[in-house]
Order: C-alpha cells, then sequence, then structure tokens
C-alpha cells in the first residue's frame, strides 16, 4: 500500500468482495443478500461502496433515509434500494427516484398510500416492518388486520417484504431472547401469507444473525457491519477483512523536558524527558476527545504511540519516547493495528461509532487492484 502524505482514509474494495463472498458463503444459494449502505456506507463512500457491491451481485441496498438513496440514484445504482427509515415529507421524491420504503407505522403507511395516489402508482413496492422485541421501529403482531384492511381494494402498492430486526443476535447469552424473536416472526410471516394473496418475502437476520442463526435467513439476510469487516466476535473478525483504513503523519516532533504540559487545558505533565509528535487529525476528523489522555494508541513502525493530552479540534499530540521515526512518516489510525473495534474499545464504544464518526473532510483513497 502506498504510504500516507496527509490524513487520508483508505477504502479497500479488495477486502469488501471478500467479506461479502465470506458472508455468501453462510447462506443458501437462493436466498438474496441485501448490502447496508447507510451512513456513508459505515464511514466510507456510499457510492463506492455500492458500485462495487452491484458488480458483485447484490439483490438490494439498504440506506436509513431518502437522501441517501438518492445519492446512490444519481451515481447510477440500478439496484433496488429499501429506505429503512423515510419520512413522510420525503415520499414525493422517494417514488420519483424508485426507492423502495419501509412502512413501520399506522401513520406512515397511512400518509404513503395517500402519496401514492397522487402520483398515480400502481403495485408500488413497499416493505412492511415488524416489531419482534427490538422496541424501535415496526408494526405490532395484532396490526396485521388493519395492514390488510388498509390495502383492501387498493392497487397502489405491493407489500415486496415483510422483515424485522434482531436486538442481541451477536450476544449468545441472549440467545434465548434471539431464538424468541424468531419464532415471532415466523408467526407472523405465516399469519400475514395467510390472509392475503400478496405473498412477501422474508427478511430477518443481520451480520450476527447470518453467523449464528443461519438456519433463520428466510429468503434474504441483511449485511452491514460485516461487509466493512467486523462479525462483532473476534474470532468471526479474525476471518473478515478491514475495509477502512485510517492513515496520517507526523508534522512535528517535539522534545519535552520534566514537568512541561502538552495541549490545551495542560491535561499532560512530562514524568521526565519526553518526545512527542504531532498529528493532522483531531475531534473534527472523528476522533473524540475521549481517546485522548492515554487511554488509546495509534501506531508508528509498527510500534504502539499513546495518545496524550486533550485531542484537539485539528490535531493530536502522541508519546514517541522510545520509537524511531521522524517527521513525515505514516501513522495508522485504525486499521490491521490497532482495528477500529480495538481501538473503539478504549473509550467503551464499538467500532460502528468510530467508523461512521469519520468526518467527510477526511480525503479517501480506494485501494481496488
Amino acid at each position: 500500500m502506498p504510504k500516507a502524505a496527509e490524513t487520508v482514509l483508505e477504502i479497500n474494495l479488495i477486502n469488501l468482495e471478500h467479506n461479502y463472498r465470506y458472508l455468501k458463503g453462510k447462506l443458501k444459494p437462493e436466498t438474496k443478500f441485501l448490502g447496508v449502505v447507510k451512513a456513508f456506507a459505515y464511514g466510507s463512500d456510499s457510492v463506492k461502496i455500492a458500485q462495487k457491491l452491484e458488480k458483485l451481485g447484490v439483490d438490494y441496498f439498504a440506506v436509513a433515509y431518502v437522501h441517501e438513496g438518492v445519492q446512490l440514484r444519481d451515481a447510477g445504482i440500478k439496484t433496488p434500494i429499501l429506505v429503512l427509515h423515510p419520512q413522510a415529507v420525503n415520499f414525493k421524491i422517494l417514488i420519483e427516484r424508485c426507492l423502495e420504503p419501509s412502512l413501520y407505522s399506522p401513520k406512515i403507511l397511512k400518509e404513503f398510500l395517500e402519496v401514492a395516489k397522487e402520483l398515480q402508482q400502481k403495485d408500488y413496492p413497499v416493505h412492511v416492518k415488524f416489531n419482534t422485541g427490538l422496541n424501535r421501529l415496526g408494526f405490532w403482531e395484532n396490526d396485521i388486520n388493519f395492514i390488510l384492511e388498509k390495502l383492501d381494494n387498493r392497487s397502489e402498492i405491493q407489500v415486496t417484504s415483510i422483515f424485522s430486526h434482531l436486538a442481541a443476535s451477536e450476544d449468545l447469552k441472549e440467545k434465548e431472547f434471539t431464538l424468541k424473536q424468531i419464532r415471532n416472526f415466523k408467526k407472523i410471516a405465516q399469519e400475514f401469507d395467510k390472509k392475503t394473496d400478496q405473498k412477501p418475502f422474508k427478511h430477518l437476520l443481520n451480520t450476527s444473525g447470518i453467523i449464528n442463526y443461519p438456519e433463520a435467513q428466510f429468503d434474504m439476510v441483511r449485511s452491514g457491519i460485516g461487509l466493512y469487516g467486523f462479525g462483532n466476535d473476534a474470532e468471526i473478525d479474525s476471518q473478515l477483512k478491514p475495509v477502512a483504513t485510517l492513515k496520517t503523519i507526523i508534522s512535528q516532533i517535539h522534545k519535552i523536558e520534566p514537568g512541561e504540559t502538552v495541549g490545551y487545558n495542560r491535561a499532560f505533565t512530562s514524568e521526565g524527558y519526553q518526545i512527542t509528535a504531532t498529528l493532522p487529525i483531531g475531534h473534527a476528523d472523528g476522533i473524540g476527545r475521549q481517546y485522548g489522555n492515554g487511554k488509546t494508541y495509534v501506531n508508528v513502525n509498527g510500534q504502539k504511540a499513546a495518545i496524550i493530552g486533550n485531542v484537539c479540534m485539528d490535531m493530536i499530540m502522541i508519546d514517541i519516547t522510545n520509537i524511531d521515526c521522524k517527521e513525515g512518516d505514516e501513522v495508522v489510525i485504525f486499521g490491521d493495528n490497532p482495528s477500529a473495534e480495538e481501538f473503539a474499545s478504549t473509550s467503551k464504544t464499538i467500532s460502528y461509532e468510530l467508523l461512521t464518526s469519520i468526518s467527510q473532510r477526511v480525503k479517501r483513497v480506494f485501494i481496488e487492484s
């Protein structure tokens, strides 16, 4: 890989393909695969990721909000796109751009039917979300009759799929709860099919569900974090490859005498003669203040260098006292070592939060061959 000359987020599309094929290998040949590309494809680049996955044959994409789907359509993505959390104010542009909404409440169902009628739609594809225990979005099981009554003698929409979301599929201590969710979803699916001629396909599993509950893959699975190299389990992480590597360089080196302080609020005080390096990255780039003051390390020429003092908006300082390095040398914030999960865990958070917090001002560089 080329050495960084500034702060960059490397997006490795070769690793993305590896992860996609690894996860596909867990599925039956006929099971559809949905790639989740919301939040700039977990902080990377939604267009580039979607273009690569489309070439690999992904069956569906999912985004959180309508404007994310519009961006993909503007980039020429043709694959169906499920919008997981659409807002009624965006329904017209959703239809104009051939995006497919998740309908998750009576209010949203009624409002979408009104817009679909106004725009003279026929059999517009929609997806009905059921709540089986996450208690975030979704209809309840006892809403099935209400949904079907609203759809009776209406030709504007067609229920393409019904789905739900697992709350704790990565936590085997919660196995009984997850199995209960799976049983509830099966019951909902059977009741829905029994009461209507529409036979929507079903999907429930997320990345950890694919790994831990493959028997519940139904007609399609949805993977987000797994595509980007993380399986919420150390053993699975070793089989996947990180797509994003955050790199920067050493801007300046300082020799610090005993008792001198470093950074805002004099948060670090040297106990002896030390050497520090300043890096051009800070909390405006997604490396928050919670990572400062010795909690977290970065990789300088293969060695750990602790972040010292308070993280600044555009800079962090690290301790390089015992590391052979010079100004201009590359520094790995996260990638293979430390991984995003390891880096995030030092502040009691998760890879999802760290990855999606990387600012859009950080230059993206793509590894494609």
